[in-house]
């Protein structure tokens, strides 16, 4: 083809992103067997070299050499007479190959090459921009806004892809403007009209989960693991960890010295509060942690209906609930429980501690009793004598005896 650099004379493919010189080579090859297909009817006796150092392409016609009034395939056949103008020394049932010129095909035909080319470049780049992105579902990304819209923003990562944050993943306080850095979570990414819609995220619990492995090195390597999320975007988090090594404290771990590592996760979310939970199987005890900073009196689990009575002192009501009820709703949806919330009016000042009685009761039995959330003589007593020996490891004559003593203080 005289040479004719393919990449060089159409200009526009360039400019393509996403699409390495060795593609590109594939796909110009592809597009030209499809040409001769339809020009020939056949692409069989046709050889296509692609220089890809060079970015030129050549076509080859193979045919065989017949005797003169012998043709009756033009395409894969050439008469002896013309085969030796070729070269002299051809003999029939040789073959011969000819190069085809770009000329050959006429200028209709390569203007259909040339549209054909640019449109089977941008497939390839678009099914190379969906299958990038949706194998980065989850993970977070850096981008600069482009245009900021009233239900959306367009933002453009560092190879000029469109990503799209709409205003519902955004955080009620989030403020943009053109050409601002911009750090999201891929949410979700479709095909629409054969164009991928890649969806981002700031509202996820996995943005928040994403920022976590990037600030505290040992949730990035496994040591610390994340049990669940819930956030009310913009307002206030709460993440349940825990670590099977004995040796980390997974809520200190992820707090940092002085709230050190939690610090940059707080100004990313626009100073949403985060409460890092130590998770723990109990039930009873992951709903008081889950409701802090309130402290919790005594629990009341019903499994059946999925409820759960909490009773506080009426100063730690409020604090239960939180501003605009966010924390009780976290609570509830971090732990699977609808929780209802009871002031104690009873004298709570007239509670004891249970560590009080470790004169008359062993240490390791106050210990059983504290594992499952209860830390005062009348938060036992609240408790069913056979819902505590379920509860704790004890024998019910033990739990009877403890529940005696205890009695005794209040009678």
């Amino acid at each position: 083809m005289e040479n004719i650099n393919l990449v060089e004379s159409f200009s526009e493919f360039k400019d393509f992103k996403n699409i390495d010189r060795a593609t590109m080579m594939r796909i110009l090859e592809d597009v030209f067997r499809h040409q001769i297909q339809k020009y020939y009817g056949t692409d069989e006796n046709f050889d296509i070299i692609v220089n890809i150092d060079k970015g030129d392409l050549e076509i080859w016609q193979n045919r065989e050499i017949v005797e003169d009034g012998a043709v009756e395939d033009e395409n894969s056949q050439i008469a002896y007479s013309d085969a030796v103008k070729i070269e002299p020394d051809f003999e029939v049932g040789e073959e011969v190959s000819t190069e085809l010129k770009i000329e050959d095909f006429g200028r209709r035909e390569i203007l259909a090459i040339r549209q054909n080319l640019i449109s089977k470049v941008q497939e390839y780049e678009k099914d190379s921009e969906y299958r990038k992105y949706k194998e980065r579902i989850g993970d977070i990304i850096t981008g600069e806004v482009y245009q900021v819209w009233k239900r959306e923003i367009l933002v453009i990562d560092d190879e000029g892809i469109e990503l799209i944050l709409p205003k519902s993943e955004q955080i009620p306080s989030d403020f943009y403007r053109k050409g601002d850095t911009i750090r999201a979570v891929v949410l979700k990414v479709d095909m629409r009209n054969n164009t991928p819609s890649i969806v981002l995220s700031r509202t996820s619990p996995a943005f928040l989960e994403r920022l976590f492995e990037q600030e505290v090195p040992e949730v990035y390597d496994g040591l610390i693991t994340i049990r669940k999320i819930v956030r009310e975007p913009g307002e206030r988090a709460k993440i349940a960890v825990e670590s099977y090594d004995e040796r980390i404290d997974p809520v200190g771990a992820c707090v940092g010295m002085k709230g050190s590592r939690i610090h940059g996760i707080v100004r990313e979310l626009r100073n949403e509060n985060i409460d890092v939970i130590n998770y723990t199987d109990n039930k009873t005890l992951f709903i008081q942690r889950a409701l802090s900073p309130a402290k919790v009196q005594s629990i009341k689990l019903d499994d059946e209906t999925g409820r759960a009575e909490v009773y506080l002192k009426p100063d730690q009501v409020s604090m239960a609930i939180g501003k605009g009820g966010h924390n009780i709703k976290l609570a509830g949806r971090l732990t699977g429980y609808e929780i209802d919330v009871f002031r104690d009016t009873e004298s709570d000042a007239e509670d004891v501690d249970l560590q009080e009685f470790s004169d008359e009761i062993d240490q390791w039995i106050i210990d059983e009793f504290k594992n499952i959330g209860c830390d005062t003589a009348k938060m036992v007593l609240d408790y069913d004598i056979h819902d505590l020996v379920k509860r704790t490891d004890l024998e019910e004559e033990t739990v009877k005896e403890v529940i005696r003593i205890l009695g005794e203080e209040f009678e």
